[in-house]
């Protein structure tokens, strides 16, 4: 009888750590899958781009896109994880940060872990993400070493900072103000719009694009339709995106970043409503469907810091408001003399703004866990102001090294000839169609 007990009791130790098993299993399918569909951002970012060059410059963006997301990923190994471990109460490192150096156990195919790669590889997307970002809006006059430099600037060390301090569970930004982004809305596209921001201002426009009395001219792209295909292509990699912002907790209830209950519910209905929302406001304000595909993405964005909380229709309601809003912004954005090509400033940065702020505005009160303070409107607009700092100010000081080293912008002939013809050894196109024949001089 005592054989037979101690049988039964092994055959249920050994059950219930097969189903804690199958359960780690899952989340590490969970997470695969969820960075396999983040890749699509990527194919979405490098068809946009090349819609959006003119003929003569299509595959010289290409590659520049390329190269962001291939560059990202080494520098995010040695670099970006053990920022997001080592710094979320600032600039003071934490014990936690040895579980992200490169020579660590956890950053090898340790067979006892089975977390830490698929939320690396998840955060290495994230940050490839924010140098796509910034890639859109330089097209066409950037050099493609001074474009790298600071893509991994900005993938692997700056927006991964701001993650630590506002989107880690005890990252002093929620830890003290209670600032609440489950979706991103700061941490990567504030961060990475108002990068962008900075970089332009050192950049300069493109050659052609302003007459001398400051009126723009329009350098249409020379595939809108490529391009549209392309915005298409990053809303379907943005639910594997929003997918890896929830924690899979194995039997249990899943959590935001945060810990906050949350479920993968919620965030299908508001990035739907503010996909929908974002749609409708572009078409209202331009009737242009470069706009209406932007304006998707402005509204998932303008939906994003509270993907787990709202009610439907306000994520409708605050996608709409981005959606008609942002397009006003790059209009006024080209009045002041800033040449964002895709208008990646707009999108990311306003779309990011109006998430993070809209969190304070309608879901103030909301309440935190481990005793940190409830969200409110005060401590979003602090973490909104960090996010655009932690954005603009090193976007801007690196590009302005850049620049005072003669480096940064290709010369206006080569821009004129255009970038494929004295950069690339291959043709976009064939002989005789759109780009093979005489290109032309704008």
């Amino acid at each position: 009888m005592e054989q037979q007990l101690a049988e039964l009791t092994e055959r249920l130790a050994a059950l219930e750590a097969s189903h804690g098993m199958a359960g780690t299993i899952n989340m590490e399918i969970f997470y695969w899958w969820c960075t396999g569909l983040m890749v699509i951002i990527h194919a979405g970012f490098l068809a946009y781009e090349m819609g959006a060059s003119r003929a003569k410059n299509v595959l010289a963006s290409g590659i520049k896109n390329i190269l962001a997301f291939a560059f990202i990923i080494p520098t995010f190994f040695f670099f970006g994880w053990y920022i997001y471990l080592a710094f979320p109460n600032g600039f003071i490192p934490s014990s936690d940060g040895e579980f992200g150096v490169p020579w660590s156990e956890y950053m090898g195919p340790n067979l006892a872990d089975n977390a830490t790669g698929v939320f690396w590889a998840a955060f290495t997307l994230f940050a490839a993400t924010t140098a796509s970002i910034f890639s859109g809006a330089v097209i066409e006059r950037i050099r493609v070493a001074s474009f790298i430099l600071l893509a991994i600037l900005l993938g692997s060390a700056v927006w991964i900072l701001g993650a630590s301090w506002g989107w880690h569970p005890t990252g002093w930004l929620t830890a003290q103000f209670g600032y609440h982004d489950v979706g991103a809305a700061g941490v990567v596209h504030m961060i990475a719009g108002f990068y962008a921001l900075g970089v332009l201002i050192n950049l300069g426009p493109r050659v052609g694009k302003f007459n001398p009395d400051g009126t723009a001219n329009d350098l249409p792209a020379h595939n809108v339709p490529f391009t549209i295909f392309g915005l298409m292509l990053i809303i379907v990699g943005f639910f594997g995106f929003l997918g890896g912002c929830i924690i899979y907790v194995n039997g249990d209830q899943w959590v935001n970043i945060y810990g906050q209950p949350a479920t993968l519910s919620a965030f299908a209905f508001n990035t739907l409503m503010g996909f929908s929302g974002g749609i409708i406001g572009a078409w209202v304000c331009t009737r242009d469907p470069f706009w209406m595909m932007s304006g998707a993405l402005i509204g998932i964005f303008s939906a994003a810091a509270g993907l787990d909380i709202y009610y439907p229709p306000l994520a409708f309601l605050l996608g709409l408001f981005g959606g008609f809003v942002v397009p006003i912004t790059a209009k006024w954005l080209e009045r002041m003399g800033i040449d964002d090509a895709v208008g990646a400033f707009p999108v990311h940065g306003i779309g990011g703004l109006i998430g993070v702020v809209g969190v304070g505005v309608f879901a103030s009160g909301y309440p935190n866990v481990e005793g940190f303070p409830p969200i409110s409107l005060y401590g979003q607009l602090v973490g909104a102001v960090v996010m655009a700092a932690l954005g603009f100010i090193p976007g801007y000081l690196a590009s302005a090294l850049l620049k005072g080293l003669g480096i940064l912008r290709v010369p206006d002939d080569v821009q004129i000839r255009g970038l494929d013809k004295t950069k690339v050894p291959v043709r976009a196109y064939p002989e005789g169609s759109i780009g093979g024949g005489v290109m032309p001089a704008e």
